[in-house]
């Protein structure tokens, strides 16, 4: 059972709208005694107004990872007043003894020249000393620089940026915007959750002490990607270069191929980033590494049904055997498109160490 109370009004300000949240939420304990408030996250969207309806529908897709109160700024050009509507909803049927969470959607109308002080706007409606996630889809990042950037040495009202670098329509831009809010908070950049799955599955790879020495002694790293999403590769690259202290040097094109090196402690590594064309979704297709050690040995990960098809080639112990290849599948290494944002939405609450060397290293692969 889902419960909804509205409240909406045009022509309105911060304060009406930080008063009716409270009103709802009010009511709704004056009528019921099992419902709580969520008080976890809350998340700021900027979006487009004619394409919030899509929007809508990726938050509602984002499953259990919902924040707790959601606060929609959709920009309208021309517009000179504020449009708000309060929704508050509680979910489920509890059995005596138990509660249901409660959780809040403000979506309030908001005009271009509004943005560059948005933080203003939105300051009464986040819930404080929670964590504030940003969000802007669609581009406006004068409303991400409000948000993230405090006024007058104060603290900023949002402490992490949501964003897919794959939108973005040059990829050093994009990296560069990345590294320029990471300066500030924290960045959670779903191009780098794409590629997620592969890192756990390499790491597991190379995880036994007997296969941790073919680390030091690579000599190709390969990765193919959809034509988007160049970004996640060079985010797959920077982190074996943070990780095992490659210097990685600037890379080069070779038609729709780029290509080059870095320097390992034990030699050079050939690097190869190969688009395709095949691929429905967004994300890697492939990544293969090489290693000359014991004759030489392959490990290669492919997207495939189900999750990622494993393929690992070694040279044989004797002269004259066969070469040995083993392939199997990794259930469920790939989370999939569809949970990509509430992924997103999940990380905003953590800290991973490992990002920010990452495409600090990516960075200097186009240097």
């Amino acid at each position: 059972m889902t419960t909804d109370a509205i409240w909406r009004e045009q022509d309105t300000s911060p304060g009406a709208i930080e008063s009716a949240l409270r009103r709802l939420v009010a009511e709704c304990h004056a009528t019921t005694d099992h419902c709580v408030p969520a008080r976890t996250l809350n998340l700021i969207c900027v979006v487009d107004r004619e394409w919030s309806g899509e929007i809508a529908n990726r938050l509602r897709g984002v499953g259990r990872y919902h924040a707790s109160r959601t606060v929609v700024c959709a920009v309208e050009p021309g517009r000179r007043t504020i449009d708000a509507q309060a929704t508050l909803t509680v979910e489920g049927d509890p059995r005596p003894g138990e509660f249901a969470a409660m959780r809040e959607l403000v979506v309030v109308d908001v005009g271009e020249h509004q943005l560059r002080d948005l933080d203003t706007i939105v300051d009464p409606l986040v819930v404080t000393d929670l964590q504030t996630v940003v969000w802007s889809p669609h581009g406006h990042p004068e409303a991400v620089d409000a948000l993230t950037t405090g006024r007058a040495g104060g603290e900023p009202l949002a402490q992490v940026v949501l964003l897919d670098a794959v939108d973005a329509p040059d990829v050093a831009e994009a990296l560069d915007r990345d590294c320029e809010l990471a300066v500030r908070g924290e960045v959670v950049d779903l191009a780098w959750l794409r590629c997620t799955p592969w890192r756990e599955r390499l790491a597991a790879a190379y995880d036994p002490p007997s296969r941790r020495p073919e680390l030091h002694a690579l000599s190709k790293l390969s990765v193919r990607y959809r034509q988007d999403s160049l970004v996640s590769a060079l985010l797959l690259i920077g982190w074996m270069c943070s990780r095992l202290g490659w210097r990685a040097e600037r890379l080069n094109r070779h038609g729709d191929l780029l290509r080059g090196r870095a320097r390992a402690r034990r030699g050079e590594v050939e690097l190869r980033l190969e688009p395709v064309d095949d691929m429905s979704v967004p994300g890697l297709a492939g990544v293969e590494l090489r290693s000359d050690l014991g004759g030489g040995t392959l490990l290669a990960l492919e997207r495939g049904e189900g999750g990622l098809t494993a393929r690992r080639r070694e040279a044989p112990a004797r002269h004259g055997d066969d070469v040995i290849e083993h392939v199997w599948t990794v259930l469920g290494a790939s989370r999939g498109e569809p949970g990509i944002l509430g992924e997103g939405i999940r990380h905003a609450l953590m800290r991973d160490p490992t990002f920010k060397p990452a495409l600090a290293a990516a960075r200097r692969l186009l240097s």
